[in-house]
């Protein structure tokens, strides 16, 4: 099987920076080895594991910029392009957890749910503001570890994710990945929280 290391989400985002003048940055660290349990044609890489990850913040931050600079049709426009090309959600429902929802609606298995999430203005989320629209410059990853097992990987760690007035928002994130048929990582788990505080 070809691998697909970045996919076509990290090429549509560099033109759109490149088109917007945006200045975004997304960085990947790693503070604890990677696990992997097999090895064959179709194993995924710690390399592409990072790599989906910096496509996961530069899409952020893309959509953020777009919705600053061309309004919230655009950054739609763009939202439902990196859903679609970066989640699994063409293979049923993704276990997507956002970090800003709640009950009934704290599971968003579904696209339209994500997509609602992502930008709001869906009268079926109605607590939903757009999480990606909040004026989001960079994105900083710290993996505490990923797991490999063949076509399927796990990363956890901390995402950090600067906004354009310089507040940083730190998450808890989980994303699990599989690679479709074309070799493209697709996000088919994605758990995001705030730090726990005993305060």
């Amino acid at each position: 099987m070809k691998r697909n290391l970045m996919g076509p989400l990290p090429i549509l985002l560099l033109a759109s920076a490149v088109g917007l003048g945006a200045c975004a940055s997304t960085a990947t660290t790693s503070s604890s080895t990677t696990i992997t349990q097999q090895a064959s044609e179709t194993a995924i890489s710690r390399d592409e594991v990072i790599a989906a990850q910096n496509a996961w913040g530069a899409a952020l931050v893309g959509i953020s910029t777009t919705y600053d600079n061309q309004g919230r049709e655009a950054a739609t426009r763009m939202a439902a392009t990196v859903l679609d090309s970066a989640y699994g959600y063409v293979w049923g429902p993704v276990l997507f957890k956002p970090t800003l929802t709640e009950a009934p609606q704290t599971f968003r298995t579904t696209r339209e749910g994500a997509l609602a999430y992502f930008v709001g203005h869906n009268s079926k989320f109605p607590s939903d503001t757009g999480f990606a629209l909040k004026h989001w410059r960079t994105v900083k990853i710290e993996n505490a570890a990923i797991f490999i097992d063949d076509d399927i990987a796990i990363s956890m760690g901390n995402v950090h994710i600067t906004d354009r007035d310089g507040k940083v928002t730190t998450v808890d994130k989980t994303w699990g990945y599989k690679r479709d048929k074309d070799g493209t990582l697709r996000i088919v788990l994605h758990h995001s929280s705030l730090p726990y505080s005993p305060d």
